[in-house]
């Protein structure tokens, strides 16, 4: 048995996704950030850390999603969710981690500077280098996406489950989305995938709301 534990509109949307895209029934177990419900001792038992998202299989808990998305894509390989070379297999990978540890702190010190700084002036650095940053990020996402129609090339992966997260994000943080042309132009192929789609509409994403 599949179980998500998520929070609308946090990055486990992109574990969210990537589990509807295997087509595998699934239990959804709504976490909600804003209650700080990922800190109760019921939650604290599936993932110590406090964070979502966390994938239960079989009772055995995986977190993260670089973690959970690779997984899914290795227990479902029919779906194709990951290049099937190793070394563009790995390529992926290394994308998500970016996304992990570069894309999303990020964001993080745009919107919550307090967790990274003691005092006003020190939060207002912060804020403003997490937003150059993020911003940065984003052209470097754009680059990537030029002449192509997936992150990854031709094909779509998991990887691009975890990229519209911060697409997202930019539309919610008030960033000028919409000049990033190619993240802009595979945003809108993304929201014509019945899976995204169902995915946004359930967790009532921004993206639908702007759409």
């Amino acid at each position: 048995m599949l179980t998500l534990y998520f929070s609308p509109g946090a990055c486990s949307m992109a574990s969210h996704i990537g589990l509807e895209e295997t087509g595998a029934p699934y239990e959804e177990k709504p976490t909600l950030l804003a209650k700080q419900e990922q800190k109760t001792e019921a939650y604290l038992k599936i993932n110590p850390r406090g964070k979502v998202p966390a994938l239960s299989v079989d009772g055995k808990v995986i977190t993260e999603n670089t973690a959970i998305l690779t997984y899914l894509a290795r227990r479902f390989p029919e779906k194709q969710l990951m290049p099937a070379d190793p070394v563009e297999e790995a390529r992926c990978i290394a994308t998500m981690a970016w996304f992990s540890n570069i894309v999303h702190p990020s964001y993080q010190r745009y919107t919550r500077p307090e967790r990274f700084a003691e005092g006003e002036a020190a939060q207002a650095t912060v804020k403003e280098t997490g937003r150059k940053s993020f911003w940065a990020n984003c052209q470097e996402i754009d680059s990537l996406l030029r002449g192509k129609d997936w992150i990854m090339g031709d094909r779509y992966t998991v990887a691009d489950a975890y990229a519209l997260v911060f697409y997202g994000w930019g539309v919610r943080g008030g960033f000028p989305m919409n000049e990033l042309s190619a993240y802009t132009a595979w945003k809108d192929r993304m929201l014509k995938r019945p899976t995204v789609r169902k995915i946004l509409d359930s967790e009532q994403n921004v993206l639908v709301k702007a759409a």
